[in-house]
Formats: structure tokens, C-alpha cells, sequence
């Protein structure tokens, strides 16, 4: 069966990651896994193993503390916890495989240190990643990043499924001002904004058309921004509550990583960011 995962490691970053995926949990009616992952600080061929075993056992305790808070967030939630050794990205990553999603904390906007768990799990995970920046208002707004591909398509329908188990409103944007985003490669668009607006217009109808047809009562709206991807839902994440791109768009060329908005969103969105694997949609 499957299940949602959250990254634990006491701090208040992932307290507050996992107080919203207790809430997914719920909403989904699946249970949670608590995730934490411990590390020997020191050189690998220095080796005390008293201490290794102290630093276990304070991870250990971490874990139950995480498990406990999340049954008294969950009274009704099934909570299982995984405790492994190493670094934290390879083992959320690997927990993911069977997983609905994966949940972490993150740094402020501007903060996020290079090689961040943040930054990692997102570039490697099976499953969508959501990466919880803010506490979720009851009034909330999920903005997508839409250009027509399979990426973005599967952001949609993670962004529909959202709103609808929350009640929130969507917004679809497409950033369309960059030559990676013009449909079909087409550059001789940009001749003509008149033309870029309809064609463009006509990708992002296409796109949001079946999900509004699948989920009918959640209230979605489309806006086309002749803007970089990039700027284009950096602005609408000003006001959203989450903001969801796919892992990759139309523009990436890097499979090893994921696309350059779903970066600048995961590094500078003041919200919390959902970042979804093609295979996901």
C-alpha cells in the first residue's frame, strides 16, 4: 500500500514539513512514514563505535519524538517510522520508490545551501516532492507552471488533486517570453505577439481543459504572462499558497536535474513548492 513520507530531524523546518504531511495523510487516507537519517560525523576510517552507537540512539529518540507528535496531530493516522544511516537525500529517495509523496522542510527563500535535501530529492524522486516553506492558510491558492509538456501536464493533474482535497482555488500559468517555451520550437513567434498570445493561449486552454472537466467544482483560472517561466511564477507564488511545476518543462535539458524554473522555484518561492516527475501525471 502506499504511503506519505516525511523527513524528520526535529528542527523547526521539519516540524512544520511534517505537520503538512500529516494533513496529506489524512486527506489521502494513507498512512504516514517518519522518516529520519543520522549520520557519523567523522572521516569513515575513523571509526568509534560507543559513539556511533550514542549517535543511533539520539537519532532513535528524535524519530519517536517526530512519531509522537504526528499520532498527536493524526490521532487516527497509521504512523510508521524508518531510521536509516548515511545521507538524507539517497535515503528519502529510496523510501519514495512505493510512495504517493515525499515531504520535507526547507530553508527560507535565498537560504537554500548548495546540495540542500531540498535541492536533491526533487532532481531524483519517483514521486512528487512537495517542499513545505510555509504553514497552508484555510483560504488557499495552488498556482501551476503550465507549457504544454508532459511535465507541466503532470503538474496539473497534482495541482487539480490538491485543490480539490483542500478546497482551494488553481491558478494555471504560462510563462510564455522565453524560446524554450514557445510551442513546437516555433521562434519566428515572437515576430508577432499578437500570434504568441493566441497560440500560446490555445496550449494553456488545451492543457487545463480536461482537469476542469475531472474536477468541476475546483474554481481554476488561466494566466498567460509574456514573461520568462521563470519570473512568471515567481510573481504568481507571491500570492499562492502552493505552487506546483513539473520537474522538468519544456525547456530542460538535464535529466540528472530538474529544470531551471522548478530550481529558481525551490530556491526563491516564498511558498511551499510541489515538484512532480513526469511519470507521476
Amino acid at each position: 500500500m502506499s504511503h506519505v513520507i516525511v523527513g524528520y530531524d526535529g528542527t523547526s523546518n521539519s516540524e512544520r514539513a511534517l505537520r503538512w504531511a500529516v494533513g496529506e495523510a489524512r486527506l489521502r487516507h494513507l498512512p504516514l512514514t517518519v522518516c529520519h537519517v543520522w549520520r557519523w560525523p567523522y572521516p569513515i576510517d575513523y571509526i568509534d563505535y560507543e559513539g556511533v552507537a550514542i549517535i543511533r540512539r539520539m537519532g532513535e529518540h528524535l524519530l519517536d519524538g517526530g512519531v509522537t507528535l504526528a499520532r498527536d496531530l493524526g490521532p487516527n493516522l497509521k504512523v510508521h517510522k524508518r531510521l536509516h544511516d548515511g545521507s538524507a537525500g539517497p535515503a528519502l529517495v529510496h523510501e519514495g520508490h512505493d510512495a504517493e509523496l515525499i515531504v520535507i522542510g526547507s530553508h527560507e527563500p535565498g537560504e537554500m545551501p548548495v546540495g540542500s535535501t531540498a535541492l536533491r530529492v526533487p532532481a531524483h524522486a519517483d514521486c512528487p516532492v512537495v517542499v513545505v516553506r510555509s504553514a497552508a492558510p484555510r483560504d488557499g491558492l495552488v498556482v501551476v507552471g503550465v507549457d504544454g509538456s508532459a511535465g507541466a501536464d503532470a503538474a496539473l493533474a497534482f495541482g487539480f488533486e490538491e485543490a480539490a482535497l483542500r478546497g482551494w482555488r488553481l491558478r494555471a500559468v504560462y510563462g510564455c517570453w522565453e524560446p524554450g517555451a514557445a510551442p513546437g520550437g516555433d521562434l519566428s513567434l515572437f515576430d508577432d505577439e499578437d500570434k504568441l498570445r493566441r497560440v500560446c493561449g490555445a496550449v494553456l486552454e488545451r492543457a487545463v481543459a480536461p482537469w476542469r472537466v475531472k474536477y468541476p467544482y475546483v474554481q481554476a483560472t488561466t494566466s498567460l504572462e509574456l514573461k520568462s517561466p521563470r519570473e512568471a511564477l515567481l510573481e504568481a507564488a507571491e500570492d499562492a499558497t502552493l505552487t506546483v511545476a513539473g520537474a522538468r518543462g519544456a525547456g530542460a535539458v538535464d535529466m540528472l536535474t530538474v529544470g531551471a524554473t522548478s530550481d529558481a522555484l525551490l530556491k526563491h518561492a516564498p511558498c511551499t513548492v510541489a515538484i512532480v516527475p513526469t511519470s507521476a501525471g
